[in-house]
């Protein structure tokens, strides 16, 4: 399939070859500067709730406060869920051994993450929410309030895309000997 960009032309086969291989390193700093500040929002969204007691309403992170509508959007949380499981998904290939192993608990996690997110999106669409609850719903949230689901998800989803780059940069690792990617130094 070829995608035409004005005067250069490329696969989207040959896109996703050079971001796990010579784009790799690249592609994985930009992907996780997008993770850890939606991360860090969620942290600062808590902090704002239980240290400094705001209410839940006005605590909205850092780009929530002067932008409120980022919070109550449904469409922009869900957004974000698809483009982690995009990027989880993409990157994958890049990674050998132990590290992928660790990548694709990460994008297993956020697969799930993303359909809670689609529920969400669904009932937001079509003004019902699940079991009549006044406000869009997802299937945890029936057990856990939404502030914390969320950055308990946050959390699962980053820990071991971190732990996955730990050990797919560590040079001389022998399950990085096939990595196709400069990520890390062969031994």
């Amino acid at each position: 399939m070829a995608i035409s960009t004005g005067a250069s032309s490329f696969t989207l086969r040959g896109g996703i070859e050079a971001v796990n291989t010579r784009h790799h390193q690249l592609g994985l700093r930009v992907f996780m500067f997008i993770v850890v500040a939606h991360w860090a929002e969620h942290l600062v969204q808590a902090y704002q709730i239980y240290v400094m007691g705001w209410p839940i309403p006005e605590a909205r992170g850092v780009l929530g406060v002067p932008f409120p509508w980022l919070v109550t959007s449904e469409w922009m949380h869900y957004g974000y869920a698809l483009v982690m499981m995009v990027g989880l998904f993409l990157l994958r290939p890049g990674f050998t051994g132990r590290s992928a192993t660790w990548w694709k608990i990460s994008l297993g996690i956020q697969v799930w993450h993303h359909m809670e997110h689609l529920l969400l999106l669904v009932q937001a669409l079509a003004g019902a929410n699940l079991l009549g609850r006044p406000a869009a719903t997802s299937l945890i949230q029936l057990i856990a309030p939404r502030v914390e689901l969320h950055l308990f998800y946050n959390t699962l989803v980053t820990v071991p895309m971190v732990v996955a780059m730990y050990l797919h940069t560590r040079p001389g690792r022998p399950d990085n000997a096939d990595a196709r990617c400069s990520c890390a130094p062969k031994a």
